[in-house]
């Protein structure tokens, strides 16, 4: 074999392998079972030490996606503000409260479909701006229909930045860009009183990346407290 080549062989073998081994630390039980304990620690310093947390599937598997239970004599900011400690834990990928009264914890799967609807693309503003490019309002109205099953929950509305420039700027630009989304999130038809907002800059950039990539600008939703709502006529679904 040409020496060359057999060096490029070589080289990519050895990509893949280190591709699969940090594939194996972002996903595997050693960094679930990290997750649960930096998840168990917020949770206590909000005060919702009788908040359960599963970080298990219904086949046992650990995952990134924990439902809380239990904290009945909490009263209902604090259990919103301790699903928020957890769901603010880097690499948590989204929590959803367990139904009272079932015999198993009903996960809401809008946030996962939000999640996946951005994965590719991303709510864009002008320019150290809150203003939406109206080039985003089809990603808008997508974001809107995914969200609309879990109406009657909290959706946390979460504004981030990149690390560049002053450190208050960017988290009054983050609040600010959280608010433009909800407030077009009413627009498109999700109730006021679902949506909270919140803006931290750059305090949490995506694991892997350096604070000061631009790619740290971005939206996140979280569904932080889910309620069984009783379908009315405004609420059914319609034809799409």
């Amino acid at each position: 074999m040409n020496p060359h080549k057999a060096s490029i062989v070589v080289a990519g073998a050895g990509l893949s392998l280190a591709l699969a081994m940090l594939a194996n630390k972002m996903n595997g039980p050693a960094f679930a079972l990290g997750l649960e304990r930096q998840a168990e620690a917020a949770r206590d310093r909000a005060g919702g030490q009788g908040v359960r947390l599963n970080f298990r599937d219904r086949y046992g598997w650990l995952n990134r996606h924990p439902i809380l239970s239990g904290g009945k004599g909490l009263d209902v900011p604090t259990r919103s503000r301790v699903a928020a400690a957890v769901a603010a834990v880097p690499g948590i990928g989204g929590i959803s409260w367990a139904r009272e009264g079932q015999g198993s914890p009903v996960a809401l799967h809008c946030q996962d479909d939000v999640e996946r609807i951005l994965e590719t693309r991303t709510i864009r503003f002008s320019e150290a701006s809150a203003r939406i490019d109206p080039a985003s309002g089809q990603l808008l109205n997508e974001v809107a229909r995914s969200l609309r099953p879990c109406v009657g929950s909290i959706i946390a509305v979460t504004g981030h930045t990149d690390a560049g420039g002053d450190a208050k700027a960017n988290e009054a630009l983050s609040l600010g860009r959280a608010d433009a989304v909800r407030w077009a999130l009413i627009a498109r038809g999700l109730p006021a009183n679902s949506l909270r907002t919140a803006g931290i800059g750059a305090a949490q950039p995506i694991p892997g990346l350096d604070p000061g990539d631009p790619a740290n600008r971005r939206i996140e939703f979280s569904v932080i407290q889910s309620a069984p709502v009783k379908p009315t006529p405004i609420d059914t679904p319609g034809p799409e």
